[in-house]
């Protein structure tokens, strides 16, 4: 699993969620080993993108997969973020995922 967390500027959170549906699931969805993602809203501006993947080379390959290398500078330049960004690589132990989550109300 791999979390990466960063703050979003108030007056771009309605930009930032379009981008993230528009542009970061597409090029998720194309990852090798990649098997899903979620964007989390912590607190505040805070935001994480949460992704689950096959095994950790594949979490490896990520940065240097040029669509992903285009995304997130796409998202950089674009101007949505503040602060500083951070990336944890987590091995997942156990847990699992039942039901798929609605956008539409928010609730598994």
């Amino acid at each position: 699993m791999r979390i990466w967390r960063t703050e979003v500027a108030p007056e771009h959170v309605e930009a930032y969620q379009r981008f993230a549906q528009e542009r970061s699931l597409p090029m998720f969805q194309e990852q090798p080993g990649c098997l899903g993602v979620l964007f989390t809203h912590v607190r505040d501006g805070r935001r994480a993108v949460v992704s689950f993947w096959q095994d950790i080379a594949d979490v490896q390959r990520l940065d240097s997969s040029p669509t992903y290398r285009d995304t997130s500078n796409a998202l950089i330049t674009a101007g949505y973020l503040i602060g500083d960004q951070t990336v944890d690589v987590l091995t997942v132990e156990g847990g699992g995922v039942w039901r798929p989550f609605d956008q539409t109300s928010g609730l598994a």
